[in-house]
C-alpha cells in the first residue's frame, strides 16, 4: 500500500508534481488521508482503492469514464470528476511510486543488466547460470526469450523490458521468492519510455550497438538508438563495455568522466580471446583460462567472456564462471536438430543483419553442401532490417532462401518479403506458412553437408498478426514435424 502523502513527497522531490486538480479548483497538497491498496495503466483492471496511472499515445479520455480509482495521474487534466495528479512525465512517475510501493524491491537483490543490439539474451542465460553456480539457483531472469522469478519456472516473456509497474511488481515477487540476484535485458525502448527510471544496477554490460529498431515507432536515428542504449552506462555502479564496439570512444569518455568503475574486453583491451575452436575458447585477463559452451560462432564466445567479467563483479569464482558457461543452455539460440540424412537444421533467434550475418557466416563455415535458409521480418517496426537480410543474402550467393512470415503485425508478409527480394540479384521463393516453409527447406536437403538455417522466431510460439499474438507451434517443432 501506499499513502496519497507518500506519492506528493516523491513527486515533489522529482520536480515532477504540478498539482493536484480536483472541482475546478488547484491544489498543492491534500489534507485527507488516502491508502491506496493497488496501481494499474489498464483502466479495467481499478477497484476503490485503486491509483490509476493515464498514460499512453493512444490513450482517450473515455477510459476514465467508468474508472473506479479514486484519483488518476497523468500529463493532462482532464477535467473529471475523479481527482487528478497532474504531472510533467507521467511514465516517471509511474516507475518512482511503483518503487515506493512496493518497497524498492531493487535494493534487495543485486541486479545485472545487459543492453546491445545483439547478444543480449545469449548473455543473460550465461548470467543466469553463472549466478546460479555461485548462489545455489537463486537467480531470477528477465529476457526477450523467458522470465522466471523463482529461478525453476519459466513463462514468455511480453516486452524485452516490462512496464516500470510490471518490473518493480516482478521485482518483489523475485525477493518473496528468496531470490538473491537478477539477471535482466534493458532495452532501448526501457530508456526512450523511462521503464527504468530511477533503477541503478549493480552491474551494466553494453555489448555492442549497430543499426537496429529505426523507424517511425521506435528511434527516428541510430544517434537517438544509442543515446537511449547509453544510458545504462550512468545508471550502474560497475560497467562491462566492448572494446570493439563502433563509438567506443564516446563509452570510454563518459565511464572516465563519471568516475565509474569499468573493464573492458575484445581486441585493443586487457581482456581478450586468444584461440578459439568450435564450442572451446582461451582467454587471457582478469579472467583468464579455458572454457567451454554449448553455441558455436565467435560472437557468442564474446558474450560469454562479457558475461564472465560481469559476474566476476559480483563475486563468481574462476570455478563458477567455469561449470555456469559450460552448463548454460539457450532457448531458440544456435538450437541444432539432425536430419536422418545427417544434414544439420540451425534454429536460431537472429532478427537483425548484423546477428544474420554472424550466424551464416558460422555455418558456412561447417557445411560445404546446400544451404538453405527460412526468413521474414517483422512488421510495423525494425523496417531498415529488411534492407540489412537482403543484402545478407546478395552477399552469400550460396544461400537458397525461402521467405516466409515473421510477425507481420498489420503488413502483408508478401510485401515484406519483396522488400528484402529488391536487395538481391537472384530469385527467391515465397512461402506463407512458415511451417511449411520450414518443411520444405528441410526436404530439399540430402546429406550431412547440407544445412537449414531458421532464424527470427527462436522459441516463440506466436504469430504477431493484426495486433494479436496467434497460436503458432514453433520453429523447432515444425523442423521436428517435417524430420
Amino acid at each position: 500500500m501506499i499513502k496519497l502523502e507518500q506519492i506528493l513527497e516523491i513527486l515533489k522531490k522529482d520536480n515532477n508534481f504540478r498539482e493536484i486538480s480536483a472541482a475546478g479548483e488547484y491544489y498543492f497538497n491534500w489534507d485527507k488521508e488516502v491508502v491506496f491498496e493497488q496501481l494499474s495503466y489498464d483502466s479495467r483492471q481499478t477497484t476503490a482503492d485503486t491509483l490509476f496511472f493515464a498514460k499512453g499515445l493512444n490513450f482517450k479520455k473515455e477510459y476514465l469514464t467508468n474508472l473506479s480509482a479514486p484519483f488518476y495521474v497523468s500529463e493532462f487534466d482532464y477535467e473529471m470528476s475523479i481527482p487528478a495528479i497532474i504531472v510533467t512525465d507521467v511514465k516517471r512517475a509511474m516507475a518512482l511510486i511503483a518503487a515506493a510501493f512496493f518497497d524498492y524491491p531493487q535494493e534487495k537483490l543485486k541486479i545485472l543488466a545487459l543492453t546491445g543490439t545483439k547478444g543480449k539474451t545469449t548473455s543473460a542465460y550465461f548470467g543466469k547460470a553463472i549466478l546460479d553456480e555461485m548462489n545455489g539457483g537463486k537467480t531470477a531472469l528477465l529476457s526477450t526469450a523467458q522470465t522466471t522469478l523463482d529461478g525453476h519456472n519459466y513463462f514468455k516473456s511480453e516486452l524485452t523490458t516490462p512496464e516500470s509497474l510490471d518490473l518493480l511488481e516482478m521485482m518483489a515477487k523475485a525477493v518473496e521468492n528468496g531470490m538473491s540476484h537478477l539477471v535482466m535485458e534493458v532495452s532501448s525502448q526501457a530508456y526512450k519510455t523511462e521503464r527504468v527510471y530511477g533503477l541503478t544496477f549493480d552491474v551494466g554490460v553494453f555489448l555492442n550497438i549497430f543499426p537496429d529498431h529505426i523507424g517511425p515507432v521506435e528511434h527516428p536515428t541510430l544517434e537517438d538508438y544509442f543515446y537511449c542504449k547509453r544510458q545504462l552506462l550512468r545508471n550502474s555502479r560497475y560497467f562491462v563495455a566492448n572494446h570493439e564496439m563502433k563509438h567506443f570512444g564516446i563509452i570510454q569518455e563518459e565511464l572516465l568522466a563519471r568516475a565509474i568503475p569499468h573493464v573492458f574486453y575484445g581486441e585493443g583491451s586487457e581482456n581478450v580471446i586468444t584461440a578459439s575452436s568450435g564450442l572451446h575458447f582461451v582467454t587471457d585477463g582478469a579472467v583468464s583460462g579455458e572454457f567451454d559452451i554449448r553455441l558455436l560462432g565467435r560472437f557468442n564466445q564474446e558474450n560469454a567472456l562479457a558475461t564472465a567479467l560481469a559476474t566476476q563483479a559480483l563475486g563468481a569464482s574462476p570455478a563458477q564462471i567455469r561449470r555456469g558457461l559450460q552448463n548454460a543452455i539457450v532457448p531458440g539460440r544456435m538450437e541444432l536438430l539432425t536430419a536422418s540424412n545427417g544434414a544439420h537444421i540451425y534454429i536460431d533467434y537472429a532478427h537483425n543483419g548484423v546477428s544474420l550475418e554472424n550466424l551464416v557466416q558460422v555455418v558456412e563455415r561447417h557445411h560445404t553442401g546446400r544451404l538453405l535458409m527460412v526468413l521474414g521480418s517483422t512488421g510495423n517496426k525494425g523496417e531498415s532490417r529488411r534492407q540489412d537480410f537482403g543484402q545478407v543474402i546478395e552477399h552469400h550467393p550460396r544461400l537458397e532462401v525461402i521467405l516466409t512470415t515473421d510477425d507481420a503485425n498489420y503488413e502483408d508478409p508478401q510485401n515484406i518479403a519483396d522488400e528484402i527480394a529488391s536487395q538481391v540479384s537472384r530469385k527467391l521463393e515465397f512461402e506463407r506458412d512458415r511451417a511449411l516453409a520450414i518443411a520444405k527447406a528441410i526436404k530439399a536437403t540430402k546429406n550431412s553437408d547440407d544445412a537449414v538455417i531458421i532464424p527470427g522466431k527462436g522459441a516463440d510460439q506466436f504469430q504477431l498478426l493484426n495486433g494479436k499474438r496467434e497460436p503458432y507451434i514453433g520453429d523447432r517443432k515444425a523442423a521436428e514435424q517435417a524430420l
